[in-house]
């Protein structure tokens, strides 16, 4: 795990799901990123654009920052498929790509896709196994639980540079995995404790695949919303509405993994959860307003930098990546980008 000069964690930007109007709009985020000095933009795909389209367009544009999906979940598409899209990408961003993907849950892989969620962590296993076989340019013989394979090989050269794999995972199984077989780990909806939780998962995985901890880069995807400015009077209090509706709503509105990593941590997700499926918003927002301070970052720019140095300064975290609320418009993405932006060269 790679550390900044400065022994924090470097920031990456995780770009908003449905805030931009258009495709250009936000690659123009993509583009802002890379100017404010940022190390990597993150393409999340959920619903609205698809990642990859967005993702080559970025390759295209941009010139020197990282690029990655976050996450490519391992339902949708086949692993070759998305094999053979890393490779692309990698091409197409001269090696700035990683590919990150994970199981996503039933909530969008069965009700969005309708393909059975089954077996999530074996599946990833050998999802993350075919991909390396696929990025290798050899012919793909594979005899898995979930797959059998036998036959592939890219009629294109591999990848002098095979993308790095990286898994997301919120249980503490599912972060073993990550620790122990793939090359980055994405964390979500943790607290700086609850990520220190699951850092001993993934150091337990390494050992049982093993391989040093060190190997494996892992990123936080923490929700941040910043005021236009530090004398914004009043954008404070927008900003954790923001933060506290999009928690709620994942929380509430999104299956029970979210919960889960809530209840795991200490938070009265459960609560929150019940009152959201009852139809009871207010209460759900009221329960999570009493603990999102530990899982987000708001307020003014000085306010947000000087609580996104609780996370960046945590032993064992490579990068932060900010997350935009998902009612952010595109003036509150801009204000967050720029408030939170690392200065170039010192940061």
């Amino acid at each position: 795990m790679s550390e900044s000069d400065h022994g924090r964690a470097t920031l990456g930007v995780h770009l908003p799901v449905a805030a931009q109007p258009s495709l250009d709009g936000l690659v123009d985020v993509a583009l802002r990123a890379e100017e404010r000095g940022y190390e990597r933009v993150w393409m999340p795909e959920t619903w609205g654009r698809d990642a990859v389209t967005a993702l080559a367009v970025m390759a295209e544009r941009t010139d020197e920052v990282g690029l990655g999906s976050s996450l490519f979940n391992v339902y949708s598409r086949s692993p070759t498929l998305v094999g053979q899209t890393a490779v692309t990408l990698q091409e197409a961003s001269e090696g700035r790509f990683r590919v990150g993907v994970g199981p996503s849950g039933p909530a969008v892989v069965e009700r969005w896709h309708g393909v059975d969620f089954d077996r999530p962590l074996r599946r990833t296993r050998e999802y993350v196994e075919i991909l390396r076989r696929v990025f290798s340019g050899e012919t793909v013989r594979y005899r898995g639980d979930c797959f059998e394979l036998d036959g592939f090989r890219l009629r294109c050269g591999p990848p002098e540079t095979p993308p790095p794999v990286d898994v997301g995972g919120m249980g503490p199984k599912a972060v073993e995995l990550a620790g122990r077989f793939a090359d980055g780990w994405h964390a979500l909806m943790c607290s700086p404790d609850g990520l220190r939780t699951r850092l001993a998962d993934l150091e337990r995985g390494a050992s049982l695949g093993d391989r040093s901890v060190d190997e494996v880069h892992t990123t936080l995807v923490l929700p941040c919303a910043v005021s236009g400015g530090d004398d914004d009077e009043g954008g404070e209090g927008r900003a954790c509405g923001l933060v506290t509706q999009h928690v709620a709503f994942y929380v509430g509105g999104m299956g029970t993994f979210y919960r889960d990593a809530l209840d795991r941590q200490g938070y009265p997700a459960t609560r929150a959860h019940e009152a959201w499926q009852n139809g009871d918003r207010e209460e759900a927002l009221a329960v999570v307003e009493g603990f999102v301070d530990d899982l987000a970052v708001s307020g003014t720019p000085a306010e947000a930098r000087e609580a996104l140095t609780r996370f960046r300064g945590i032993d064992g975290l490579d990068e932060v990546a900010i997350a935009f609320p998902r009612g952010a418009t595109d003036g509150d993405v801009a204000a967050t980008v720029a408030g939170l932006a690392p200065e170039r060269g010192g940061d």
